[in-house]
């Protein structure tokens, strides 16, 4: 069994604070077996994670969270870059064509760009797998739904921090049953369905620290493109 980070942000992210190194530094200090850096439509910090993750004891796994027009949808076990903007359904071709794997996240929470009021039951179901705790909670209500759905349909469920900095790296965490320490083996584990999630709510103070300087970032980078 093997513990597995799968939604980090670095500060390649527009709502990132912290370099890889400080991602990988909290995953080995909390004890994970592996980790995914996943920014928003970049692939470029995850793939040096992933690249470096050996140093820290750790398997990378490359990964970014895709923004597709119907919301969110976590890429894992990619190398190039998915772009932003396409249909969900192409967005999950684009994966599959790089022999990736495609995890929806928080999909009931429509102020974080979940996909599911905007996408049918059936092309909901049509994920690899289905996140079902993101640690960036208030009530639970979307995370149970998400849970809920995915034992209807007979999905994957995966877990994640949605960690925007480096200290709530493993709030929330992926269960995967496979020794074998490999990207490879971990995303195969998960698309079977050998996974269970354990996780604690990331503190409100935290949320809100972190949705705070997503703001100041997104109004630095426009003024910058500005200019």
């Amino acid at each position: 069994m093997l513990t597995v980070e799968l939604h980090t942000h670095s500060a390649l992210s527009y709502d990132g604070r912290d370099p890889i190194e400080l991602l990988l530094e909290q995953a080995q200090a909390v004890g994970l077996d592996a980790i995914a850096v996943t920014d928003h439509d970049e692939i470029d910090a995850s793939l040096a994670a992933a690249d470096l993750a050996e140093e820290y004891g750790l398997v990378g796994i490359r990964g970014m969270e895709v923004t597709s027009a119907a919301g969110h949808v976590l890429a894992f076990g990619i190398s190039e870059r998915v772009p932003a903007g396409l249909s969900y359904d192409e967005t999950l071709d684009r994966i599959r064509e790089q022999g990736g794997i495609a995890v929806v996240p928080h999909p009931f929470q429509k102020s974080r760009h979940g996909v599911a009021p905007h996408i049918s039951t059936g092309q909901l179901a049509s994920a690899d797998a289905i996140e079902v705790y993101n640690s960036r909670l208030l009530t639970g209500l979307a995370n149970r739904k998400a849970e809920q759905f995915a034992i209807e349909h007979g999905l994957p469920m995966t877990a994640g921090s949605d960690a925007h900095i480096s200290e709530m790296v493993g709030q929330a965490v992926t269960e995967v049953g496979v020794d074998d320490r490999s990207e490879e083996a971990i995303l195969e584990a998960i698309r079977t369905g050998r996974t269970s999630v354990i996780g604690q709510r990331t503190p409100w103070h935290i949320s809100f620290q972190q949705a705070a300087g997503g703001v100041k970032r997104r109004i630095r980078l426009a003024i910058s493109d500005l200019l």
